[in-house]
């Protein structure tokens, strides 16, 4: 009896954190659903007298465009900064060289540098490559700044594999290559997820380096939902700023929704040991 008053005390409180945590995500869904005279007059909680759509229809005439910039730039930089890192990681755990711990050691710095660092070494080089204010540009800089992480978790998944598995394979004539892709890889699919929905998530959010890297159409959707934002003029339109905001933040939340549990594999798997 006193054990399942225990677990019901448990899940009472799950249940109460849950709600608290997900209440902003209810206002903002209502509140997008309402027209701006419904939500002048009702409270944040209130269910709209008619659920309208206006709000979404607007918020994607302004940030339509920009969307698909994000998907632009997020797509090619978290499949190039997966694979490079993945071909990092391999290198420097099964194919050591003279100096190798000493380069990770100098990688590692990557994973604590606050962004306003690369700021202007990441300008003057895009410049003089040509790709400033670029959707290439930024596809660039993302894919640099998250090699440190995602050679980490590679790095530290590959320590654990066996050293005989290699040693098999190269008495059977694999070469580098051949290692890489047709035994490593296929080990690989939890840390490939843990990269996926790690550099994803960075990346789709990401503020600051599209303010800086990017203008006018190249932008990507955070900087335009904050233009959209801070230049509305008359009556403030609530509706229009909260479908906006779902907008961008629907594909992450698709993503854990879809890929969560493949990432918590990923982390109990060794992604992030070592």
């Amino acid at each position: 009896m006193l054990k399942s008053l225990n677990r019901s005390f448990i899940y009472a409180i799950l249940l109460l954190a849950c709600a608290v945590y997900l209440l902003p995500l209810v206002v903002m869904l209502l509140t997008s659903l309402k027209t701006p005279e419904a939500i002048r007059t009702g409270n944040l909680l209130s269910l709209p007298d008619a659920f309208s759509l206006i709000g979404w229809s607007k918020a994607w005439d302004g940030v339509g465009g920009y969307f698909w910039n994000s998907v632009k730039i997020t797509v090619p930089a978290v499949l190039l900064s997966t694979l490079l890192g993945a071909l990092n990681g391999y290198v420097l755990s099964l194919w050591r060289f003279r100096g190798s711990q000493l380069f990770f050691g100098l990688l590692l710095f990557g994973c604590f540098l606050p962004f306003q660092v690369v700021l202007l070494p990441a300008s003057f080089t895009l410049g003089k490559l040509g790709l400033a204010n670029t959707t290439a540009g930024l596809v660039l800089v993302h894919v640099v700044y998250g090699l440190a992480f995602t050679t980490l978790f590679f790095r530290n998944f590959y320590v654990g594999v066996p050293q005989a598995l290699i040693h098999a394979a190269r008495l059977d004539g694999a070469g580098f290559f051949t290692i890489f892709g047709r035994i490593l890889l296929p080990m690989s699919l939890p840390t490939i997820m843990v990269c996926l929905i790690w550099q994803f998530t960075q990346i789709w959010n990401d503020f600051l380096f599209g303010v800086v890297f990017a203008s006018g159409d190249s932008q990507p959707i955070t900087v335009a939902l904050n233009n959209l934002v801070n230049t509305s003029t008359g009556v403030k339109e609530y509706n229009v700023d909260m479908a906006a905001a779902m907008i961008a933040g629907l594909p992450t939340l698709l993503v854990y929704v879809v890929a969560g549990k493949y990432f918590v594999r990923g982390l109990s798997a060794g992604a992030v040991k070592g």
